[in-house]
């Protein structure tokens, strides 16, 4: 049998879901039931088996821990700090999603899993602050380059939903007018014939892909 002189590193995947409620984007945390820090709120993530590759881990121990299965995951970092577990040399394989809220349920080794408004985070465990700022960085950033608020309102929408959807997304507040502008130029939306109850018009999603961060320059 071949003998590998070099020490191997356990390899762990987490997941940074945001969920967005139609006012404001939220975070999804577990409560660990185990040590390292059992009580303590965390990413949802875990170990990777042997025979799994790392986005499959990803889907599995975030469905495990929180009913939750989400059909599109985006990998953003790795984070390998030799300290960053106190169970020994581990590195992570993060990943990003974003969701329309739903109902999760804590399971495996997760005592209870909860959605946390972005402005009223409890302490997290391991290096999950650092990994939950990058993800989010990487969030704004593939914002205004890619569609990736397709799915997470339902269509028609209203300009406003989808202004508030951004503003979550990007922390700062936008021009409503301009936004639309923007947004319509790009083909990312166009109007229906549709209207609220105000008499507003209602918007789709199109099929542009012009990066949105023009707007911002």
């Amino acid at each position: 049998m071949y003998s590998y002189r070099y020490p191997r590193p356990g390899v762990t995947t987490d997941c940074v879901i945001f969920g967005f409620d139609g006012t404001r984007m939220q975070v999804l945390l577990i409560e660990r039931g185990n040590d390292p820090y059992k009580g303590c709120w965390a990413l949802p993530g875990g170990f990777l088996n042997i025979d799994e590759p790392a986005e499959d881990g990803a889907r599995r121990e975030l469905q495990e821990e929180t009913g939750l299965t989400v059909d599109l995951l985006h990998q953003f970092h790795t984070f390998s700090h030799p300290d960053r577990d106190p169970r020994g040399r581990t590195i992570s394989i993060a990943y990003y999603g974003l969701i329309r809220l739903q109902p999760v349920c804590g399971g495996d080794d997760a005592a209870r899993a909860q959605w946390f408004s972005m402005e009223q985070l409890p302490p997290l465990a391991f290096d999950h602050d650092e990994m939950l700022q990058r993800a989010l960085m990487a969030l704004r950033q593939q914002s205004l380059l890619q569609p990736v608020v397709r799915g997470v309102i339902d269509e028609p929408f209203a300009i406003d939903t989808l202004l508030t959807l951004y503003e979550s997304i990007l922390g700062t507040t936008l021009n409503s007018s301009a936004f639309c502008n923007a947004m319509t130029q790009r083909r990312l939306i166009a109007m229906t014939a549709e209207h609220d109850p105000d008499g507003h018009p209602l918007f789709r999603f199109g099929n542009g892909d012009s990066p949105l961060q023009l707007f911002f320059e």
